[in-house]
C-alpha cells in the first residue's frame, strides 16, 4: 500500500485517490476551430516518459480536491506533490 500525501489532508492510502492524466496541459484557445485530427491529438495523445512525469490526481474519497504530483513512472515513487495553483517544482 502506498501513501499519497494530499496537500490538504496529509498522507492517505492510495485507494482514496484517482488518477486524472497528464498535468499542465493547456486547453486550446478556440477548440471549435480545430480540425478533427487536431482535436483527437489534443484529447488522446499525451506524453509517456520513463522517469519523472507531472500528473493530475484527485482525492476522491477525502477532500475531493485536485492536485498535481510528479511521479517517477519507472519506480512509481512520488517525487513531489503540489496544489494546482502552485508552479511545477524543479526535479533534479
Amino acid at each position: 500500500m502506498q501513501l499519497i500525501p494530499c496537500p490538504w489532508c496529509g498522507p492517505r492510502e492510495e485507494a482514496e485517490f484517482h488518477y486524472g492524466g497528464q498535468a499542465h496541459v493547456a486547453y486550446p484557445d478556440d477548440p471549435a476551430a480545430m480540425s478533427d485530427a487536431a482535436w483527437a491529438k489534443f484529447v488522446f495523445f499525451r506524453d509517456n516518459p520513463s522517469g519523472p512525469f507531472a500528473e493530475r490526481w484527485t482525492h476522491s474519497a477525502g477532500c475531493r480536491r485536485w492536485f498535481n504530483a510528479v511521479r517517477d513512472t519507472s519506480t512509481h515513487d512520488l517525487l513531489a506533490v503540489y496544489r494546482v495553483d502552485e508552479p511545477k517544482p524543479v526535479i533534479s
